[in-house]
């Protein structure tokens, strides 16, 4: 067997475990966020807190994503790897022990709310370890050509765990653990999968072996050091402002269709989480058509993507606002999902294209952080669902349509770089995963 036959397979592997750790992440994250509306009102938690519940996560995605990264550079991509599976998988445990608490009226709603809050945190600040890991390792062992084939295939990994997330977790209410099965049985599957990586990644970083990386100033953090700069940086400013508010909108109405749908069908919680399951998993696949077939089929550059993204998100949250019934909800959203699953790749390729190559990681790092940021405005969207139910609807599809004027006036993403369809289409389907899970 030649040395490069073994490198093929050895790729092959490490590829396939590293595709299985981000549908584990993805299916759990997914999962947990479909059963939160049933989970809080079981336990008399405020729906807005409900939603609250992945703000303090997100807010310590976006600090320390960057400082993982530079770990990885110095201490090997696999130990960090196996940190954020570790985050993952304690978090999601001791999830699975807040909420059963919460469920036999151990302690009040408040102080349930509170442990929650921080149990979920721990996936925020250690969780969040392994995806700038998965991307440099992988970089690392593709060459430039492989490397947009093989980015587009792990975000497809992440798509595919957004579709199987909803439809598992009510397979695990089971009777004497209800709610928090599905974090019980993700919790197990991560620690799973934590052995898979211990025992059969490769680890190819020497650490110390090579030229040391550049110590960068700061933790990456948008309002200081390096960074700052290109959050001003006219060229990729208007893609972060499209990009906040898109994402700003998705999280929102993710988070408040449970809440809807429950009120709606006018069910008790546990036996409406089918319908809610149902509901996220056409809006999932719904992305996922856009991303894995549509974007590719028609070659659509960010331009086009963000146009005809934020006008069909814009068009499903007003079906979602005055629905009559559950069928219509359903299809609302899953059409809002398809508009979502445009425009935010086509605004992360955008921003992709507008900067030159020593820019790159700065970008990458301003999206990631705008798309777990965003996650802590969410509640306020569902704290507007309890005073008027169809307000936050309606007041997305304001937003969205601002979106629309601003991406067809504004210059830099009017005049987006329109370069090759097929390289365009490509970057456009390596959509980042955030926190949560949206």
């Amino acid at each position: 067997m030649t040395a490069k036959t073994q490198d093929g397979r050895s790729n092959r592997r490490a590829f396939a475990i590293l595709f299985g750790v981000s549908v584990a992440t993805a299916l759990g994250n997914t999962g947990m966020l479909s059963v939160l509306p049933a989970i809080g009102r079981e336990i008399g938690i405020p729906d807005a807190l409900v939603a609250g519940i992945f703000s303090l996560s997100a807010v310590l995605w976006a600090v320390t994503s960057p400082f993982w990264a530079r770990q990885s550079d110095l201490r090997g991509r696999k130990p960090l790897i196996m940190l954020g599976l570790a985050g993952f998988a304690v978090s999601m445990t001791l999830c699975a022990i807040v909420v059963s608490a919460g469920l036999h009226h151990l302690a009040p709603p408040m102080v349930i709310f509170v442990l929650f809050l921080l149990a979920r945190a721990l996936f925020g600040g250690f969780g969040s370890a392994a995806n700038p890991a998965t991307q440099a390792y992988l970089a690392e062992r593709t060459s430039r050509e492989e490397r947009t084939q093989t980015m587009a295939s792990l975000a497809g990994a992440f798509g595919l765990g957004t579709v199987v997330g909803p439809l598992l977790a009510p397979l695990f209410v089971l009777p004497i653990i209800g709610l928090a099965g599905p974090m019980v049985a993700f919790a197990a599957l991560a620690a799973a999968m934590l052995v898979v990586v211990h025992r059969g990644l490769p680890e190819t970083f020497k650490p110390g072996g090579g030229e040391t990386p550049p110590r960068r100033r700061s933790l990456g953090l948008p309002w200081r050091g390096e960074s700052a700069a290109l959050w001003k940086d006219p060229r990729l400013k208007p893609f972060l402002i499209f990009g906040f508010l898109v994402a700003t909108c998705q999280t929102a109405q993710t988070q408040t269709l449970g809440f809807l749908i429950i009120d709606k069908l006018g069910l008790s919680p546990i036996k409406a989480q089918g319908f809610i399951t149902l509901a996220m998993a056409a809006g999932a696949v719904a992305g996922l058509l856009a991303q894995w077939g549509l974007i590719r089929m028609f070659r659509m550059g960010p331009r086009e993507l963000m146009r005809w993204g934020v006008g069909a998100a814009a068009l499903g949250n007003i079906i979602v606002a005055f629905a009559p019934d559950y069928a219509a909800v359903a299809i609302g959203y899953a059409i809002a999902s398809l508009g979502y699953g445009f425009a935010r790749p086509g605004f992360t390729a955008g921003a992709s294209l507008s900067v030159e190559a020593k820019d790159q990681a700065g970008a990458a790092g301003a999206i990631a952080a705008i798309n777990g940021l965003n996650v802590v405005v969410a509640p306020l969207f569902v704290l507007l669902y309890e005073q008027i139910g169809w307000a936050p609807f309606v007041l997305n599809t304001v937003i969205l349509l601002a979106m629309l004027v601003y991406a067809m006036r504004q210059v830099m993403l009017r005049s987006v770089n329109q370069g090759d369809a097929d390289e365009e289409a490509a970057i456009a389907g390596l959509e980042r995963s955030d926190e949560g899970g949206v």
